[in-house]
């Protein structure tokens, strides 16, 4: 659910600017493609906030933006209170270094691929599956900034095969987006071999974030949720943990060439 002060701040300036542009709620309906009586549900709060009806009335009403934007700060105000901690922490990174023994990391998922995931919980309403799917999608912002931040990511070979009748096409697109990814100089994407069959990595995922002042903070997830690590010892260990995965990778250029070559296996 969006945060509720942002969310009932997002639906008084609608109103607001909808009004001083002299626009009915049916007029105003017409020009986003919505009817008046959904206009009002929105602006009473009785019909959930829409990226596509924002997006729209940011174009009508001339915002810059402004909606969408709330939108986003509504969702952030959302999340769970172990997690904004390290929302902080990836938005203000100047380097990123990641690693996930099962999955894409999510920074470098394609929306039909991070859908597919998250919807793989099916105690989750569709509702709930979309907000989940917007928030993933609005933190890989942070890689298109005008000063983004270095991201390495360390991937295995295993989880780029995953791919049964049903799940090869969305795989392969987002094989394809790895490798256009990894054209961008601040992006850096590294595939283990198969035939590295064990290493630390395996115990779990994890990532580490430096900031401007050069002091590092690392994030662990898990069934439940995840936990962010400040400690110097804990992220020193991560840091080393992180050195001893990096190692068993390919370099780029055949990580690159293995990502080609799992396409090609496909068609």
């Amino acid at each position: 659910m969006e945060g509720e002060p942002t969310a009932e701040l997002i639906r008084t300036q609608l109103r607001r600017l909808r009004q001083n542009a002299g626009l009915s709620q049916e007029e105003f309906g017409r020009l986003v493609h919505f009817s008046g009586s959904q206009v009002s549900a929105v602006e009473l709060g009785q019909r959930p906030l829409d990226r596509f009806f924002l997006k729209r009335a940011d174009e009508v009403l001339n915002t810059g933006g402004l909606l969408l934007s709330l939108l986003r700060m509504a969702e952030r105000d959302g999340q769970p209170s172990w997690l904004r901690p390290w929302l902080d922490a990836e938005r203000d990174a100047q380097l990123l270094w990641c690693y996930h023994p099962t999955l894409v990391p999510g920074l470098l998922q394609t929306e039909n691929y991070a859908r597919a995931v998250i919807r793989a919980d099916d105690m989750l309403s569709d509702d709930e599956v979309e907000r989940r799917v917007a928030v993933r999608l609005d933190r890989q912002a942070v890689l298109g900034r005008a000063q983004p931040p270095k991201l390495v990511t360390v991937v295995e070979e295993a989880v780029l095969r995953r791919a049964d009748e049903s799940f090869r096409g969305i795989m392969a697109q987002q094989v394809g987006h790895l490798i256009r990814c990894v054209e961008r100089p601040h992006v850096r994407v590294h595939v283990i071999p198969a035939e590295v069959s064990t290493h630390v990595g395996l115990a779990g995922p994890f990532t580490l974030a430096r900031g401007a002042d050069g002091g590092w903070i690392g994030y662990l997830e898990n069934q439940l949720g995840g936990t962010t690590i400040d400690r110097d010892e804990d992220v020193a260990s991560l840091v080393a943990r992180w050195e001893s995965v990096r190692s068993e990778a390919l370099p780029h250029r055949q990580s690159v060439e293995l990502m080609k070559e799992v396409v090609s296996s496909w068609s």
